[in-house]
């Protein structure tokens, strides 16, 4: 298998730079590894016994590949290895096993299917590359699988509480909002009738008046 020792792999290569020419000229890729693999973001699997599982793995390699090897590891024995031909190629095993390819082929996707998973499966898993065409670099990701009798059931309890609880204040916030409204409006009818019913009154007051002047006006004795 590869690596330094029996079914082991090496550590990963250090800090390099590439380039890459492409239609659009001349790019610069510096990063951590130039050949990265990523296994997922759970460190830990859990699969019920008798189920299949698929143990993901995907590689990127800043300059292409050319016939990179892969493998997988199970606590640090070799059980899985193929080849890589280039990017237009799909993953093609050298060695015969339960482990399947997975039924996704997207670039670079090494990603297996453990079928019917049993106990005696739990452990770590390590998917490891290397790619000749960075002249031999390499680099490996681990996932770690569980094999339970059964997966336990989230209690979405807490969260149904805590959503019961958020919309109740929601609704409550929007309740406040409409009677403060309608309060405001029933306040502004009130004050217009009010002031219609002041400025009426002033009208009455001053057609009372004019209408009393006049006819003192008109009884009042001739000189």
């Amino acid at each position: 298998g590869p690596g330094t020792g029996p079914g082991r792999a090496p550590p990963p290569v250090s800090t390099r730079t590439g380039a890459l020419l492409s239609s659009s000229g001349l790019q610069m890729c510096s990063v951590m590894f130039a050949l990265e693999v990523s296994v997922g973001k759970e460190p830990v699997i859990f699969v019920q016994n008798g189920t299949d599982v698929l143990l993901p793995c995907t590689f990127t390699s800043c300059i292409g590949v050319t016939d990179a090897t892969f493998s997988w590891l199970r606590n640090h024995t070799e059980i899985f290895k193929g080849v890589v031909k280039n990017k237009d190629s799909k993953p093609e095993p050298e060695l015969p096993s339960d482990l399947a390819p997975s039924k996704d082929n997207r670039e670079f996707n090494i990603s297996l299917e453990l079928l019917d998973a049993e106990f005696s499966d739990s452990g770590k898993y390590t998917c490891f590359v290397k790619n000749p065409k960075e002249k031999n670099a390499n680099h490996s990701g681990t996932i770690t699988l569980n094999v339970v009798v059964e997966l336990e059931k989230v209690d979405n309890t807490v969260t149904l509480i805590i959503l019961a609880v958020v919309g109740g204040v929601i609704g409550l916030l929007i309740l406040i909002m409409v009677i403060k409204k309608a309060t405001l409006f029933i306040l502004k009818k009130t004050r217009q009738k009010k002031e219609c019913l002041v400025s009426s009154s002033a009208n009455d007051n001053t057609e009372n008046g004019l209408a009393g002047s006049k006819a003192e006006q008109k009884s009042a004795p001739k000189a």
